[in-house]
């Protein structure tokens, strides 16, 4: 085929969709954050003067570049620049120590890093030093290291916004895994799987009609992927600089949000403030989360509190937030096994559980979640042993163990890494959490398996009780026995104040489990 029909079947990717949300919405607000007010037009001139900017300093297609700042909006006008600009982005966690943005800064050969200079110059003053890789630092304001890109920006004249030439197979994205085993892995996404994203989100996901999207997460993080279909939805983001839960009833009342995103974690501590009462939340029309297991029981409280919002996607950074999804009338209230549940996959994708062999297993039994299809990411970084272990017979390996019912759903009862081995039995650490966090006391829950010398691994739950309450571990234990029969039940029960999370929210076992083994070693 010649040049002139290159073009011809190319798909709209991510950079395309925001061009054209930001020009549907060029006199309405689509940017809430502190005193800060943006239109599609503002927002738009901003990201054209960024990215010619990035372009005057040779910044562009395929260029490498590392966001580190906390929630301000610069951020999403630095990621749609470097979006249209067609550079491979990268995001370091704001919480995150020097050693793992260096470590990430050397390992994906970063070559520009935009950083906010109000809590991050000396952490960018290091790296520039560390970084070989390094040829831009861009300060978001005045810094003494680097370059003003803000002020670079605004001595250019706003255009229309062209997107960059790149091909669905291009590296649009590089994300690091939670280096649960090892050292964090770089997940290579493409603007093909981008699209895939962006198709069954707008197509499978329950969205308000002009949603007002409130983003208490990182901007740089999980929070930018609703950006897009909030504003081909007609609709505007609230950001907030972080999670606090009382903040975030008080934002939800004020700019009456119909949607929002949170981690099982922080709506836990939204149940548990005492401003829950007293806040009129009643515009909420869809509470989207994700990122880990809620529990059940909590689950039906969270309705029975704020009604039937709640809107579950189950995906992972190798296929990217969506491989399923519990709908907001699928969440059965007085059904804990449906609350349980994952939802269904979404028909854009081919999902199966299999056996170890690659063959599928009967309803109801045990597999491997696997997946074929668009999203799925292009590979590891560097990394192609773990390629094609993870790409194993034609198939993503999530590494989520689950069983499949009559109608679909699907239940996930644990990762496979996460798995206890006591006393030769199998035991799966959610099915003990679900039990446990049915107690009316128990705010929230791990279990994980500590070293004992005589059933190599033994069973121990971590809980922490809501405020006021209180029960025996041997209660505790007892319901455990009798929801799942001694092998699950725990060897021991500890009572916690917290416990750890990543700074994004979720549970964070491996450094729960080191604390242990630490303790057993020492």
């Amino acid at each position: 085929m010649t040049d002139e029909y290159a073009d011809l079947h190319r798909p709209a990717f991510t950079a395309d969709l925001l061009v054209a949300a930001l020009e549907r919405n060029l006199d309405k607000p689509t940017l809430y954050l502190g005193d800060v007010v943006l239109t599609g037009a503002q927002m738009r001139d901003q990201i054209s003067g960024f990215a010619q900017a990035l372009a005057s300093l040779g910044v562009g297609v395929g260029s490498s570049t590392a966001m580190l700042s906390k929630n301000r909006p610069e951020v999403l006008i630095s990621m749609g620049a470097t979006m249209i600009s067609g550079c491979r982005a990268s995001a370091l966690n704001p919480m995150g120590s020097l050693d793992d943005h260096e470590y990430i800064l050397g390992d994906a050969e970063i070559e520009t890093l935009i950083f906010d200079p109000r809590f991050f110059e000396e952490r960018a003053e290091a790296l520039a030093a560390s970084s070989p890789s390094l040829k831009n630092v861009l300060s978001l304001g005045p810094s003494k290291v680097g370059v003003d890109i803000l002020a670079l920006a605004a001595t250019f004249e706003p255009g229309p916004l062209r997107t960059a030439d790149v091909g669905p197979e291009d590296a649009s994205s590089m994300v690091y895994t939670g280096g649960t085993t090892g050292k964090p892995k770089g997940v290579m996404g493409s603007y093909r799987s981008g699209a895939a994203l962006n198709q069954i989100q707008m197509a499978e996901w329950q969205w308000p009609d002009q949603p007002r999207f409130l983003v208490c997460t990182p901007l740089s993080h999980a929070g930018a992927a609703f950006f897009v279909p909030t504003l081909l939805r007609g609709g505007a983001l609230v950001v907030l600089p972080a999670f606090e839960p009382g903040a975030v009833l008080e934002a939800i009342e004020k700019y009456k949000i119909s949607a929002t995103m949170l981690v099982p974690t922080m709506i836990y501590m939204l149940l548990d403030h005492p401003d829950m009462a007293k806040r009129d939340v009643s515009s909420l029309e869809t509470l989207f989360y994700g990122a880990s297991a809620m529990s059940p029981a909590r689950l039906k409280e969270g309705i029975e509190k704020l009604g039937p919002v709640f809107f579950q996607f189950y995906g992972q950074t190798e296929c990217g937030m969506t491989i399923s999804v519990l709908r907001k009338e699928e969440h059965l209230a007085d059904d804990p096994e449906r609350l349980a549940t994952c939802g269904r996959a979404v028909p854009w994708l081919d999902v199966k559980l299999l056996d170890d062999d690659l063959h599928e297993v009967p309803q109801g039994e045990l597999g491997e979640i696997c997946v074929r299809g668009p999203l799925i990411m292009k590979g590891y970084w560097n990394k192609p042993e773990e390629t094609a272990e993870a790409f194993r017979g034609g198939w993503l390996h999530t590494g989520d163990v689950a069983r499949r019912d009559r109608e679909g759903f699907m239940t996930i009862v644990d990762r496979k890494k996460d798995m206890i081995v006591t006393g030769g039995f199998n035991v799966f650490p959610r099915e003990i959490e679900d039990a446990i966090s049915s107690h009316p006391a128990v705010g929230s829950v791990a279990v994980v398996g500590v070293p004992d010398e005589k059933w190599g691994e033994a069973v121990k739950a971590c809980v922490v009780l809501r405020s006021g309450q209180n029960v025996d571990a041997e209660e505790l234990v007892e319901r455990v026995r009798a929801a799942k029969g001694s092998v699950h039940a725990p060897k021991s029960v500890d009572f916690l104040d917290e416990l750890p999370l990543t700074p994004l929210g979720k549970l964070d076992k491996k450094t729960l489990r080191a604390r242990y083994r630490e303790g057993a070693s020492a």
